[in-house]
């Protein structure tokens, strides 16, 4: 469809973006009219309005409050997407004519920090072109998927690729990082100068969830069950400082990424198997189609300093 040819008296505003996310996210009129700084009534006409040319109802309506359809909770996703991509867009508008290079937004997970690879990137960046403004954004690995394709972030770092097919975005793998062996110091097991898959068959277990990696357990126990023993998980947690406190407290064994070992706290004794073949690897993914030079350069400067390990 030719732009000559749209009703441009139907485009959606960003200010009836933002209003919409307002009410969506307090889920309720007054409070979002509050917020806002304006008056009810108007703000409710507002969100008909905007019903109304979409064809499409985004509030379920009660007496007091307001939720999302179903329709509203995608449509509140994209509005989000929208309104950070042009607040980024104003901001690196407002660089350009300020002379500077501009910025770039980064997606990343906890692994891109814990290894390294971010913050030595963002070392050279900074020696390199002091100038250049940087936002991070710590986000699952589908939201920084769709951050790429909708421009609201320049390079993502993950613990997964995108699809080998997928038309607008690709990737490289930046480096595998080995799992270790984490255990009580007063195991006796601590003591010991090889350890065996025997020894640690039906070993009280800490495991760490990994909201990033869809059947991470599964594939846990799987990994363990390979190498010759199963583990008696008596307890999950979210990360892996949590972990290392269970293990510090004699409450089981984990298996930690290698690099976050060296941050052990007191009372856990970290061993590496050489029998045990298993790691996490990190991605560096970005969008097919470069738009600006500085986003080249920040890639490829990551690419070349980074020496992919082996799985």
């Amino acid at each position: 469809m030719s732009y000559l040819s749209h009703d441009w008296s139907e485009v959606i505003d960003l200010r009836e973006l933002s209003y919409f996310v307002v009410v969506a996210e307090e889920e309720h009129v007054g409070h979002a009219a509050d917020i806002l700084g304006i008056s009810q009534s108007p703000l409710s006409r507002q969100i008909a309005k905007l019903e109304s040319r979409l064809g499409l109802r985004l509030f379920d309506r009660a007496q007091k409050r307001i939720s999302l359809t179903s329709d509203g909770r995608v449509f509140l996703a994209e509005a989000k997407a929208v309104l950070r991509h042009a607040d980024r867009l104003e901001n690196l508008g407002r660089r350009l004519g300020r002379g500077e290079e501009g910025g770039l937004c980064i997606g990343y997970v906890a692994d891109a920090m814990s290894t390294d690879v971010l913050p030595r990137a963002l070392r050279d960046l900074h020696g390199d072109r002091p100038g250049v403004h940087v936002a991070l954004y710590g986000l699952r690995p589908e939201e920084q998927f769709e951050g790429l394709r909708q421009r609201s972030l320049d390079i993502a770092f993950v613990c997964e690729p995108p699809a080998a097919d997928d038309p607008q975005l690709m990737g490289e793998r930046l480096l595998a990082d080995p799992l270790v062996l984490a255990m009580p110091a007063g195991d006796p097991l601590a003591a010991r100068d090889v350890i065996t898959p025997d020894d640690l068959h039906q070993q009280p277990w800490v495991a760490i969830e990994n909201d990033h990696r869809p059947g991470w357990r599964d594939a846990f126990l799987s990994s363990c069950v390979r190498a010759g023993f199963t583990p008696s998980i008596r307890f999950d947690t979210a990360d892996t400082s949590t972990a290392l406190g269970l293990v510090a407290s004699g409450l089981g064994m984990a298996m930690i990424q290698k690099s976050v070992a060296q941050g052990a706290p007191a009372g856990v004794v970290v061993r590496e198997l050489s029998w045990y073949e298993n790691s996490v690897p990190l991605w560096a993914v970005w969008h097919r189609v470069d738009l600006r030079p500085l986003v080249a350069h920040f890639r490829q400067s990551v690419l070349d300093a980074t020496v992919l390990e082996p799985a």
